[in-house]
């Protein structure tokens, strides 16, 4: 069974088995995988949240859970 996917990065569709995954997965390629790690490390993705803007922030927020 062969399952598509298409790339976040260039919508290039891939084809592959669902237990055969590429190595750039769910990427098409080593290339889009780099260029999605780079987005993040630039700050274009964000995580919806609360912004940590210290240690004791964190801290707080640690005390906080159940």
């Amino acid at each position: 069974m062969t399952a598509t996917l298409a790339c976040a990065i260039c919508g290039r569709l891939v084809a592959f088995a669902p237990a055969e995954r590429p190595a750039a997965f769910p990427f098409c390629s080593e290339r889009c995988r780099l260029i999605d790690l780079g987005r993040w490390a630039d700050g274009r993705y964000v995580i919806e949240g609360e912004d940590l803007n210290t240690i004791d922030d964190a801290r707080r927020l640690d005390r906080d859970l159940p």
